[in-house]
């Protein structure tokens, strides 16, 4: 996702939740020197991203859309399946609940530029229905990245008891469109949102980041009652993220918090329900690339993302 530019609002100027911050310092030499390691062993990579919410990835509407790469396979089979998680508890914790996992973009949406070009209300604007999102310089692309990521998701939290649905399982040529996205989860009375992707800007930006909704009322859209949910589950899933994975805070965005808030996401413009993105990392930096494209990093991301819904969902 693009990062750049009037959309992005200031970084919020409220401390984050304490985890996130001292996770994250705690974080930075061990998970440098793991990333270097995994990197080292892979060989290097490198990817960038879109809105795919439609932009999806959250990436912004004036980024050009991410030319198809030649691979669009994972340097490794490791995403075939989500590997054992020993530390998972199985249960009824979460019985009753519904969590919706929106992977972003959709990996055939390289093949139907004119449809995903197609624009659509998101109340405060018309946007694109779609984006194909980034990749890394090897050619995994960030729709395959997702759809993995949300399989793994979607298993811890079902052992929890918990009921999960997809926006999308690729299993259609293209899409969803942002303002479908949304309407799925609403639908769906979700108690949580969270929609998965992985940014795609220049080598050297690093970092996760969680994309929250900004105050919007206009036509169909109005975040108002969804502001304040959204924060506290967007906290909760970065202190959970840092922990797991020893990622740190983006450090191109969100002033150190990695937090930022956007009105400018068709996905969670429209949203009636608590909602938030999560930017893993930076698919275009060697470094984050290669934990990206790493299975085992993968199931670590996606039980951090898991422990912060939990969190929020148990108050």
């Amino acid at each position: 996702m693009s990062n750049s530019g009037p959309d992005v609002e200031p970084s919020p100027t409220g401390r984050p939740r304490g985890g996130v911050t001292a996770v994250a310092l705690a974080a930075l030499v061990p998970g440098a020197l793991i990333g270097w390691l995994v990197y080292e062993a892979a060989g290097g990579s490198g990817g960038g991203s879109a809105e795919g919410a439609a932009g999806s990835s959250a990436s912004s509407a004036s980024r050009p859309a991410a030319a198809p790469p030649a691979s669009s396979e994972p340097p490794a089979a490791d995403d075939r399946k989500p590997a054992a998680s020993p530390s998972v508890s199985v249960g009824d914790a979460l019985q009753g609940k519904v969590v919706v996992i929106d992977p972003g973009h959709n990996p055939g949406n390289f093949q139907h530029t004119a449809e995903i070009n197609r624009k659509v209300d998101i109340g405060s604007a018309m946007k694109e229905c779609d984006a194909t999102g980034t990749s890394t310089n090897d050619g995994y692309l960030e729709a395959r990245f997702t759809l993995d990521v949300a399989h793994r998701l979607r298993d811890l939290l079902t052992a929890q008891g918990a009921t999960v649905k997809l926006t999308h399982d690729a299993d259609r040529p293209f899409g969803p469109c942002i303002d479908e996205r949304a309407r799925i989860g609403n639908e769906a009375k979700a108690d949580a949102v969270v929609s998965v992707h992985a940014d795609g800007v220049g080598a050297g930006n690093r970092g996760f980041h969680m994309i929250l909704p900004g105050a919007v009322t206009a036509g169909a859209a109005d975040t108002r009652p969804i502001l304040a949910p959204s924060r506290d589950l967007g906290e909760r899933i970065a202190d959970g993220f840092a922990r797991e994975t020893g990622s740190a805070p983006s450090n191109y965005v969100g002033g150190g918090t990695g937090l930022v808030t956007r009105t400018d996401l068709g996905g969670l413009n429209l949203s009636t329900v608590p909602k938030v993105f999560i930017e893993c990392g930076n698919m275009r930096d060697g470094t984050d690339a290669a934990l990206l494209t790493s299975g085992d990093w993968r199931q670590r991301a996606a039980k951090g993302i898991s422990e912060g819904i939990v969190s929020f969902l148990r108050g």
